[in-house]
């Protein structure tokens, strides 16, 4: 009986971190200047995750706006492809970072997370949209 349960907590300790693992392996935390390159790739998505007043205020180009805050998130992330690689980001890096592991719950496979969010990239000179 005790093996039993030795075995059983073990079984789901290797569980629980094998599930981090893959979880840390689908979101990649990325900088502003990968950003610009990984953006390049045909078919990415890319996902402004603050408040649509935040948006108006300046986006990166092509960037889709869908508030993190919303209480309809979970609907409107569903407007993505799963299948393909989605790249988030928010005003600093604590929403996208949430976001991010959301998108992993609902079966998105790749995401890639602004390091700093739009503040950093605002502040490296890069192209911003109104």
């Amino acid at each position: 009986m005790r093996f039993f349960k030795f075995g059983c907590a073990l079984l789901g300790m290797l569980t629980f971190f094998n599930c981090k693992k893959n979880q840390s392996e689908a979101i990649e935390l990325i900088t502003a200047a990968e950003m610009k390159e990984i953006s390049k790739i045909e078919g990415i998505q890319l996902v402004d995750v603050r408040t649509p007043n935040e948006y108006k205020e300046g986006h990166l180009p092509n960037a889709l706006n869908i508030d993190f805050l919303d209480a309809n998130f979970e609907a409107n992330i569903q407007q993505l492809d799963k299948t393909r690689p989605v790249i988030v980001y928010c005003q600093s890096g604590g929403r996208s970072a949430k976001c991010s592991s959301r998108l992993i719950a609902n079966g998105f496979v790749k995401i890639y997370d602004l390091d700093h969010g739009f503040s950093k990239w605002k502040s490296s000179g890069l192209e911003v949209e109104n």
